[in-house]
C-alpha cells in the first residue's frame, strides 16, 4: 500500500492513542499489526483499503496461520485490523468489507496461572536487605499483590497517589478510567520503608514517580517484570513468574475467600464482568483438585 494508506494507519493510531487512551504496548502490537497487514497487501497488489475483498481476508488469514502465531496472537491481529477497517468505514473510506466482521478461529481457553497463597507469601517476602533493591523490591511486590495491580498501573504510580492513612492508592487504569485500590498493612509497611529510603535518594525531588529506577527516574516496566522473575526462581517457583501472576493470584485468593464477583470487578479495574469471570473458572479448577485429592468418592 501506498503512502495514503500508511497516512491513514498513522491516524488511526493518533485516535486510539489520544480518544481511546490506548496504552503504549497495545499501540506498538496494533502498529506491527498493521505493518504485516501492508505488506501481505503489498505482495498481492491490493492498493486501496475498499479492494480488500473476501479473498484477500482469507489469503491474509493463511499468511497468519503460516506464520504459526498463537491463537491468542492472531486474536489480537484480527481485533486490530477490525478496528482499523471500523475507522476507515467512519470516515467514509470504505463501505462493507468483508475485514469488517473478521473473526479469528476458536481460541482454546487457558485458564490464567495462579499461585497458592503461601507460594504468593513466599514472593512477595523474597527480597531481602535493607538496601536499595531490597526496599524497592519488596514495596513494589507487596504493592502489585495488594492491589491487584497491572504492571503498568504500578509503574504510573505517582507520590500524591497514595494515602497511606486510607490504606489505598488512587490507580489509573487502562481507558484512563482511575480506581482505587486497596493496600493491606503489610503493603502499607513496605511503602513506609521505600519512601523513607527514596526520600534519602540524591535527586529523588526531581520526579514525582512512586518508584524509581537505580538512575533515579521512573522505575521502567521492564524493570518490574524482571523482578518479579528473578525473585521468583530465587524461592524455586515452578514456571516464570511475573506482575500479572501475582494479578492473577489477586483476583482468584479473594474469590476463594468468598468476594463476590463484582466487587473483584471493581477492584481489578475490568469494564466487562466477562473478564472477571474467568478467575470464577480458576476457583472451581483449584475445588475439584482439592475434591480429587481428599474426597473418598473422588476416584
Amino acid at each position: 500500500m501506498g503512502a495514503a494508506m500508511e497516512a491513514q494507519v498513522d491516524r488511526f493510531l493518533e485516535h486510539l492513542r489520544h480518544l481511546r487512551a490506548a496504552s503504549p504496548h497495545t499501540l506498538a502490537a496494533y502498529a506491527r499489526d498493521l505493518r504485516e497487514l501492508m505488506e501481505t497487501a503489498a505482495a498481492h497488489g491490493w492498493r486501496e483499503p475498499a479492494a480488500f475483498d473476501a479473498l484477500a481476508l482469507r489469503r491474509w488469514m493463511a499468511t497468519l496461520r503460516e506464520r504459526k502465531h498463537s491463537p491468542a496472537t492472531v486474536a489480537r491481529k484480527v481485533s486490530a485490523v477490525r478496528s482499523f477497517f471500523r475507522f476507515l468505514k467512519k470516515r467514509g473510506l470504505v463501505g462493507s468489507s468483508p475485514f469488517l466482521s473478521a473473526r479469528p478461529g476458536r481460541r482454546e481457553r487457558r485458564l490464567p496461572r495462579v499461585l497458592r497463597r503461601e507460594e504468593a507469601a513466599a514472593l512477595v517476602e523474597a527480597p531481602a536487605g535493607e538496601g536499595f533493591e531490597g526496599v524497592r523490591d519488596r514495596a513494589v511486590l507487596e504493592t502489585l499483590y495488594s492491589g491487584g495491580l497491572r504492571v503498568a498501573e504500578l509503574v504510573a504510580l505517582d507520590l500524591p497517589d497514595l494515602d497511606l492513612a486510607a490504606g489505598c492508592a488512587r490507580v489509573r487504569g487502562k481507558g484512563k478510567k482511575e480506581r482505587l485500590a486497596p493496600l493491606g498493612p503489610p503493603a502499607i509497611r513496605a511503602l513506609r520503608g521505600w519512601l523513607a529510603l527514596r526520600a534519602a535518594r540524591p535527586g529523588a525531588g526531581r520526579t514525582a514517580a512512586l518508584f524509581l529506577g537505580r538512575r533515579g527516574g521512573r522505575l521502567p516496566d521492564r524493570t518490574v517484570r524482571r523482578l518479579v522473575a528473578r525473585h521468583g526462581s530465587r524461592i524455586g517457583l515452578p514456571g516464570r513468574a511475573s506482575p500479572h501472576t501475582l494479578r492473577h493470584s489477586f483476583a482468584t485468593h479473594l474469590l476463594d475467600a468468598g468476594a463476590d464477583l463484582r466487587e473483584v470487578q471493581e477492584l481489578l479495574g475490568h469494564q466487562h464482568l466477562a473478564t472477571t469471570q474467568i478467575y470464577t473458572h480458576v476457583s472451581l479448577e483449584r475445588l475439584k483438585r482439592v475434591y480429587d485429592r481428599a474426597h473418598p468418592r473422588s476416584r
